[in-house]
């Protein structure tokens, strides 16, 4: 997964088919699917309304809120971007954004170029603020579904305790695996999976229907089954996207739809042969 160049050619473990999927694969539906905005009507088609989180206000300048009718708690992000956003609990959590160039930073933010992540660079970049989603005790529970070719074939379930992040994985029947991406550490103990497993297993194939492979990321929130996104480029297949232990074995399970090209790296090594 790191400290070596794809193989574009002939791309045969999951880090590698991200990265073909990212240089060459341009569905139409993928602009979509990444856009936070978008997404909800495609969720709202395929499993219903009950399923997405509540928008609360979508546009380009916060100063254009209402803030009086905003109700507190609730989140505000990109619809373009990752790991960017703001908690807003009390009055004072706006007007702190509200005074900040946190806004026009994540408006500016090229996700597409950063990553190389085609679809974020296909619609005009807005700002969304939501509900916000909150477990029992602390922030719900992220189960995130690897679904190939409408089958789910492995669980990643990203936990907080504590105010401590924790992730596990798990076979589709609900069996814990021994994996660890490395990237946070295992839940220690035993993880007791949600009761609704099955209906969020038959969400995320309904939601995954016509791809190859897309991560459905489903949370579980006391009662309610939300849905969070869909990630088509999981930690832009860099290091800690997957247990590198399941590189190849995620990778024989996606039959690729994507048809590369020769790679940059392949027709430079072409013409660098000798002629005689």
């Amino acid at each position: 997964m790191s400290g070596r160049f794809p193989n574009l050619d002939f791309p045969r473990t999951f880090t590698d088919k991200v990265q073909v999927r990212k240089l060459y694969d341009r569905d139409p539906l993928f602009p979509v699917m990444v856009d936070k905005h978008a997404v909800k009507k495609l969720v709202s088609d395929r499993v219903g309304d009950d399923y997405t989180i509540k928008t609360l206000w979508v546009g380009r300048d916060l100063s254009e809120v209402d803030w009086n009718l905003i109700r507190l708690p609730a989140v505000v992000k990109p619809t373009h971007g990752s790991g960017q956003g703001a908690f807003l609990e009390k009055p004072e959590d706006i007007s702190a954004l509200l005074r900040s160039d946190l806004p026009a930073k994540w408006l500016a933010t090229e996700h597409h170029l950063c990553n190389r992540e085609w679809a974020y660079g296909e619609f005009e970049p807005q700002l969304i603020i939501e509900e916000m989603l909150q477990g029992a005790t602390d922030a719900p529970d992220d189960y995130r579904f690897f679904v190939f070719s409408g089958e789910v074939r492995m669980i990643e379930a990203r936990l907080r305790r504590e105010g401590v992040a924790y992730e596990a994985y798990f076979s589709p029947d609900g069996t814990r695996l021994d994996l660890e991406s490395g990237y946070i550490p295992p839940a220690p103990g035993h993880v007791e999976l949600p009761a609704s497993l099955a209906k969020m297993t038959s969400i995320a194939r309904q939601l995954a229907c016509g791809t190859d492979f897309v991560r459905v990321d489903l949370y579980a929130c006391e009662e309610r089954i939300c849905v969070g996104e869909l990630t088509l480029y999981p930690g832009g297949g860099f290091p800690g996207c997957v247990p590198e232990a399941w590189d190849k074995k995620l990778g024989d399970m996606w039959d690729l739809r994507a048809k590369p090209q020769k790679s940059r790296a392949t027709k430079l090594a072409g013409r660098l042969q000798p002629t005689s």
